[in-house]
């Protein structure tokens, strides 16, 4: 089943983790959540049970390693604010575009629209994949739009409905 499940369906999981976690972590997120995964000798009944598997392996283990970076972040903040600082940092404002907007989200916010957005999960197969309620994710859906929106300068509004297209924009591909 491993095989198969790299043979035919890695690229859709590198896809997922590249959206949640960039380009740089996505190939160590993809690989830490198949290690997990295959590592105990599951038997799934399909390639769907095992991909569905991984999937939410991959987005467990990236909101865990935001909680941990959280954590981090923290603990050098509070010491920095101990120690002097012989000069600030300043950083350049990043581009406003997609990829950098989201990886401002928190990280379960940054999983709910990556998913319920970029994947095309129902707002019930998001909160199956996180192990959230429905509510949870309708939550974490709408803050995350208006994060989004805020920084790109858009308007774009939560769907209420079950699924939502996913399409190219014309003259584009």
């Amino acid at each position: 089943m491993f095989d198969a499940l790299c043979g035919e369906r890695y690229g859709r999981l590198m896809a997922l983790a590249t959206m949640l976690a960039g380009p740089d972590e996505a190939p160590d997120l993809v690989h830490d959540a198949m290690i997990a995964v295959f590592a105990k000798h599951r038997r799934f009944a399909s390639l769907n049970a095992a991909d569905a598997y991984v999937r939410r392996a991959i987005a467990t283990r990236f909101i865990d390693r935001g909680r941990r970076r959280t954590r981090h972040d923290a603990t050098v903040k509070r010491l920095a604010a101990q120690t002097p600082s012989a000069h600030e940092d300043h950083l350049p404002e990043p581009r406003p575009d997609l990829d950098l907007a989201l990886m401002e989200l928190p990280p379960r916010v940054r999983a709910c629209v990556v998913l319920r957005y970029l994947d095309d999960l129902s707002v019930r197969d998001t909160a199956g994949a996180l192990g959230l309620s429905e509510g949870a994710v309708k939550r974490y859906v709408s803050d995350g739009l208006a994060a989004l929106n805020a920084r790109l300068g858009t308007d774009a509004r939560p769907d209420d409905s079950d699924r939502v297209p996913v399409g190219t924009v014309r003259g584009q591909r």
